[in-house]
């Protein structure tokens, strides 16, 4: 019994984390862009979408970046990039 609620736990902290991690970088990248954000929820959207994003391409460039900081710049890299993208195809 012990081991389904610690998995349990396990998976409310980890989404938490995420969501943290992902409200963070997708706070930044709005800040970077100069934008009016998205929201919280669309921030903390932007910011995981920019952490899968980050954590698919960095990788194939080379580009390793170790510990918490590493792993929110990098979100922040790829939500500033989504970011850009959500920019372009909003303006046409």
């Amino acid at each position: 019994m012990e081991t389904v609620f610690g998995t349990g736990m396990g998976l409310i902290i980890g989404l938490l984390i995420v969501a943290v991690v992902g409200g963070v970088a997708g706070w930044l990248a709005s800040i970077i862009v100069k934008g009016s954000g998205l929201g919280l929820i669309g921030d903390i959207v932007l910011g995981v979408a920019g952490a899968f994003l980050a954590g698919w391409v960095l990788p194939m460039l080379g580009v390793t970046i170790g510990g918490w900081v590493g792993v929110i710049i990098a979100a922040t890299i790829g939500a500033i990039v989504i970011l850009l993208i959500v920019r372009v195809f909003r303006r046409t």
